[in-house]
């Protein structure tokens, strides 16, 4: 099919550019659900794309506001996010009033997945044929619904996106959950039964306060051990790749780093 060429070719390069190696090999981008907690859900597997996408967005919202004024013409520490020219700290001797940092807002990712079913599709190494393209859909669709075990109602699951090499301080691995999903399906059956989509999806990013403030609070470089930690598990909480866990073994010069004793204190390095 010209179509499935054509996007699997698109995805080669893209996934070239993102770093697949020197073998070649076609790293997809995969989504992993996720509890709160940001670990593993039973029974939710990761999802690999059927296609990368050929583009995606990533926004990055920057609070500033303008100083309030006070009575004697100076700026206030208590900023106020008023804009109204009598509220700003406005003065005759700048070109533009004081402004102050207000936080940093969530990030935003937007994408869009392109499913065909039309010829044979590669699921995990292994050519698969789907009547209904909502088969392999569906799996998307899932991670925006809560979900009833035990009675009990669970929210829609976190998605970790992963795709290629991790580079330290990029965007990815993303946490984030399901904000909007849009659904096109372009092509139908004879029976009616759509064949081909394109999903366009946008994520909100999620974090845990505390291990926000670890990577960036002085107090938060040390780490007390608890039962069941690894060197490996430590790493993915604290760089989100386990793969990184020389750098803590190093940093406290352990000669195991698979046996760590509960109440270890381990210094956790920044990364450069």
């Amino acid at each position: 099919m010209v179509l499935g060429g054509v996007a699997d070719a698109i995805g080669g390069v893209i996934g070239a550019l993102a770093g697949t190696g020197a073998a070649g090999k076609l790293e997809k981008l995969t989504i992993m659900p996720l509890d709160k907690k940001l670990q593993k859900i039973k029974g939710l597997e990761p999802i690999e794309v059927l296609f990368n996408p050929t583009a995606l967005s990533i926004a990055k919202p920057v609070n500033w506001r303008e100083a309030q004024a006070t009575p004697n013409g100076s700026s206030s520490s208590s900023a106020s996010s008023s804009s109204t020219p009598d509220a700003s700290a406005t003065s005759r001797k700048l070109n533009a009033p004081e402004i102050q940092f207000g936080g940093g807002g969530s990030r935003t990712l937007t994408l869009e997945l392109l499913f065909d079913v039309t010829e044979p599709v590669d699921i995990k190494g292994q050519k698969q044929e789907f009547k209904d393209v909502r088969m392999l859909t569906n799996k998307i669709v899932n991670l925006t619904r809560f979900r009833r075990i035990d009675n009990k109602e669970e929210d829609p699951p976190v998605c970790r996106l992963s795709w290629g090499e991790t580079l330290s301080g990029s965007d990815f691995p993303f946490d984030g959950v399901i904000t909007n999903l849009t659904q096109n399906f372009t092509l139908f059956g004879k029976q009616g039964n759509p064949l081909r989509a394109t999903l366009s999806i946008q994520f909100r990013e999620y974090l845990i306060p505390e291990n926000d403030k670890r990577k960036t609070d002085p107090e938060f470089t040390t780490r007390v051990v608890v039962r069941g930690d690894t060197v490996s598990s430590i790493a993915a909480d604290v760089y989100l790749d386990p793969k990184r866990w020389r750098a803590i073994a190093d940093a406290n010069g352990l000669d195991d780093p698979r046996r760590l004793a509960p109440g270890q204190r381990l210094n956790i390095p920044k990364l450069l």
